[in-house]
């Protein structure tokens, strides 16, 4: 039978003839399965191409749903139950900002986010998001961290919270007493499991746990295959980088555990997200040209009789042609202004809407709004096979906040009520308060027998209980003693390494352990053979989901590059914030899947802090373990490279963030002793915290641990064996203060010192100058608010307790580094270090340049004993010249 098609169809083609075509697909359509169809025309364009035809790329699809309505999934809930709580869960949400900022004005929060995307949250806790049980890990939900409001406002439905606890949101000391800003769990440890409100961080982090699963499931560490990984983002995040910068990893990877659900309520914070554009198709053109599964939610099902009921495409045409910033317009305007505006551009338009009201063109929804269209989405992109899904939903912003934010500019700072916009509020979603109740914004909550709330309970429990819900349940795993690392207690003697080479010989021990070696997960962004960790690749294999397709050049050789589905080894390519990502997934395992695993992630030292601080941060806030090492480190050790690679400021920064733990080891020893009390602190004691190791590729002779210097190590420094006896108290004996590959050029000073100018001195190692600084500072707030007690002394201050002579300090990085002790180290403290811009060339100029190599740090000691007369003045300058120190050199903090 012959079918008149009349689509809006740019084409010369004669309408009969182009009719034929359609029935020759229509009947492929009917012999053949569903994917017959795009081979079909695949087959045709690559027949067009031999003409030497130009084919334009087909990545978006008309501005409609993606699933017809008479093809969506019949909704399994009962709408209008759902619909009540949904609204419970809106006033309250509302009037915990709205009470928060009329207590404490200008407090903040944040309305209308929330409002936009209460449906999409909602629909997947009734029907989508699983909570961990006994055989269930659960699902990882990546909640958009300005909706947080709603979050508690169903906990609070859910009896989770109390209204005390919402009375506090925003008001957070002392801790854990409030509810946090924003998801958050360090500030709440029992609830929140992801913080994503830095915009853009979540999206890239959800793609990377949603890997992490699929390798710990590969590996057979565990069976995370029923878990699923949602995440929810604006489309203004969009605009971020990171947003969409990991695309095309999801797909690479099959990822057919993640969803993505973008809530595109078009508005930005300030404005329109593209107002000139569309924002829907933009996204569905990225994301299915990275090949993500797109689903598209834009109507909702008041638009199904009028699309039904066109049949010459005006209404997609209409729909399509209209940009986003008329769209937001509509809804901030009249059911009149939509009939004169969106229809009117036609009089056939204009008559297809002629028997509905002003009010009911008003309230015609967006698919994100609509529950059915909103599952109908969710249930497409969970039975989607062989790649991740994308929901596009879109929403208003602000809705139902009427003339207080909805759709508006101003909407996103909206935090603040009138009397009569709270009444308009309560009327449009039939709040069961009083009038004056809803006046003053009053909390409601039904008893917990009705029917609203038992309906949420029962959906909650076939699901298998709350979300968010963060496990902190303490578990501890065997680790080696210290007596275990013996072979790097002992030294190198004769042989020189770097201490990149000691961590990657202590990594590959720990790979090799009986009881943690499968635990350890070593996180490379393709720098391995420059850290020296190739000969991981054959022994422990690189993880590849689809095992090795290929014969590695490399095969015959002993430390081929060996892909493998059960690889242990993350070697993540050119992305410190993908493998970043991975190591909060594989770090915060501990409580999200009970496993705990022990991430090492080793990267370039300059493209750590530098270039992913927000991420470092990240994974602070959600309590993640492991250890972060920045090799290559040090402003003046790695040679050749220049300045965008020289590192001088990472353990700085690294102080910065109070649960990292920095230290800046010189020898083999240093490096077994931190990482064995790490280790100790972190999967034993269950200490909430991770390390930043730095790690040099400068080799020189690794000595023996001297007797008793392991808590020094720890606490943060300790002194080297003398070359000479100490002398008595009160005897002048300049304190020499050496850090990392910078250790041996004190040792160095110490006998130009001591050969040239009869000084002897003494040398210490500080390993951490930011756990010195620590310490200190506890001591003084605890002396500051117990004055009554004896006053106590930190370790820095034991240990300069009675010394008498100058204290120079040298670092490879800027002078800020040691001067963080500054304040309690005695008498003069001296610091060199490497302020200004890297370059390159050797070791030994470059230190010359920065002024820290030996000659530089005996000269400071004569300098700071000329000021105590303990060395003359005048001699300083025939000192510059036994040094061969020129004192027209440039500065080199501005060289």
């Amino acid at each position: 039978m012959s079918i008149a098609y009349d689509l809006p169809t740019e084409t010369r083609l004669d309408p009969a003839e182009l009719n034929d075509w359609y029935e020759s697909l229509d009947s492929v359509a009917a012999r053949y399965d569903s994917i017959c169809i795009p081979e079909l025309l695949s087959a045709l364009q690559s027949r067009a191409k031999s003409y030497g035809t130009e084919i334009p790329s087909l990545i978006t699809t008309p501005y409609l749903n993606t699933i017809p309505a008479d093809q969506q999934s019949v909704y399994p809930g009962n709408l209008q139950l759902e619909k009540r709580v949904r609204n419970l869960i809106r006033w309250n949400a509302m009037a915990m900002v709205v009470r928060a900022n009329r207590y404490f004005h200008g407090i903040g929060g944040h309305l209308a986010s929330y409002a936009s995307s209460a449906t999409l949250i909602e629909v997947g806790f009734n029907h989508f998001f699983r909570a961990p049980t006994e055989d269930h890990f659960g699902d990882f939900v990546y909640f958009q961290g300005h909706s947080s409001p709603g979050i508690y406002a169903r906990a609070f439905l859910e009896g989770r919270l109390s209204e005390s606890e919402l009375d506090r949101f925003r008001r957070e000391t002392p801790r854990e007493t409030g509810l946090s800003s924003y998801p958050h769990p360090w500030l709440m440890p029992n609830f929140w499991q992801f913080p994503t409100v830095s915009m853009g961080l979540g999206p890239l982090m959800a793609i990377y746990q949603a890997r992490f699963l699929k390798y710990l499931t590969h590996r057979g560490i565990l069976d995370a295959s029923q878990s699923r990984v949602w995440c929810f983002m604006g489309d203004g995040e969009s605009d971020e980088p990171e947003s969409l910068g990991a695309l095309s990893v999801a797909a690479r990877e099959q990822l057919d555990n993640l969803t993505f659900v973008v809530n595109c309520n078009l508005q930005r914070l300030d404005g329109p997200v593209r107002g000139n554009g569309k924002i829907i198709q933009e996204l569905e053109g990225v994301f299915a040209g990275t090949g993500w599964n797109v689903i598209k939610a834009i109507w909702g099902s008041e638009w199904d009789e009028l699309l039904a009921a066109d049949r010459d495409g005006l209404l997609a045409k209409r729909m399509d042609e209209a940009v986003d910033g008329e769209y937001q317009k509509y809804k901030a305007e009249s059911g009149r202004y939509i009939r004169d505006h969106f229809f009117g551009t036609s009089p056939e338009l204009k008559a297809m809407v002629s028997h509905l009201s002003d009010d009911q063109l008003r309230r015609l929804r967006r698919g994100g709004h609509d529950s059915k269209k909103v599952y109908a989405a969710y249930k497409a992109a969970t039975e989607y096979t062989g790649g991740p899904s994308v929901v596009l939903a879109k929403t208003v912003k602000g809705y139902g906040l009427g003339t207080a934010g909805e759709a508006s500019n101003v909407a996103h700072q909206q935090h603040e009520l009138k009397a009569e916009q709270l009444q308009a509020f309560g009327e449009r979603f039939e709040i069961p308060l009083s009038q004056e109740e809803l006046e003053r914004a009053a909390f409601c909550k039904p008893d917990a027998q009705c029917e609203e709330i038992d309906y949420m309970m029962v959906r909650r429990s076939k699901l298998g209980g709350f979300l968010p819900a963060r496990n902190t349940t303490p578990l501890s795993i065997s680790i080696p003693s210290l007596d275990e690392f013996s072979k790097h207690l002992n030294g190198t003697g004769t042989r020189a390494a770097a201490t990149t080479m000691i961590l990657a010989r202590i990594l590959a021990q720990l790979l090799q352990d009986k009881r943690i070696g499968k635990y350890v997960v070593p996180i490379i962004p393709d720098e391995a053979r420059t850290f020296g960790l190739n000969s991981l690749f054959a022994s422990h294999g690189i993880y590849s989901s689809r095992g090795q397709l290929y014969a590695p050049v490399d095969a015959g050789q002993m430390m081929f590059y060996r892909e493998a589905r059960d690889g242990q080894i993350l070697e993540e390519g050119i992305t410190e914030a993908g493998s970043i990502a991975s190591f909060i997934a594989a770090g915060t395992s501990y409580a999200h899947l009970k496993t705990p695993m022990i991430p090492f992630y080793l990267y370039y030292s300059m493209f750590g802090f530098q270039r992913i601080g927000d991420f470092i941060w990240a994974a602070a806030d959600s309590r993640a373990k492991g250890f972060l090492v920045g090799a290559t480190s040090g402003r003046t050790t790695l040679v050749g490279e220049g300045l965008q690679h020289c590192d001088g400021h990472s353990p700085l920064v690294a102080t910065t963030i109070p649960t990292l733990q920095s230290y800046d080891p010189a020898y083999g020893y240093e490096l077994a002793v931190i990482i064995q009390d790490g280790l100790q602190r972190m999967f034993v004691d269950n200490e909430a915290i991770f390390y930043y190791l730095t790690g040099y590729n400068e080799v020189y002779s690794m000595p023996a641990m001297p007797d008793g210097a392991e808590v020094g190590i720890l606490k943060g420094m300790y002194r080297l064996p003398s070359r000479s006896p100490i002398q008595a108290t009160g005897a002048v004996r300049p304190q020499l203060f050496g850090s990392g590959s910078l250790l041996p050029e004190t040792l160095r000073a110490q006998e130009i010192l001591a050969e040239k100018f009869g000084i002897e001195s003494d040398v210490w190692s500080v390993t951490s100058y930011c756990r010195l600084r620590r310490d200190a500072l506890a001591v003084d707030r605890d002396n500051a608010l117990h004055p009554d007690r004896p006053k106590r002394q930190s370790y820095l201050e034991e240990m300069l307790d009675g010394m008498n002579g100058p204290i120079i300090a040298v670092t490879d990085y800027i002078k800020l580094v040691p001067d963080q002790i500054r304040q309690w180290v005695p008498g003069q403290y001296m610091t060199l270090g490497t302020d200004g811009f890297g370059r390159s060339d050797t070791r030994e100029a470059l230190r010359r340049h920065f002024e820290v190599d030996a000659e530089h740090i005996a000269y400071a000691a004569l300098r700071a004993l000329s000021k105590s007369s303990d060395f003359e003045p005048a001699k300083l300058s025939s000192a510059m010249d036994i040094l061969n120190i020129d004192p027209q050199s440039m500065d080199p903090a501005t060289a």
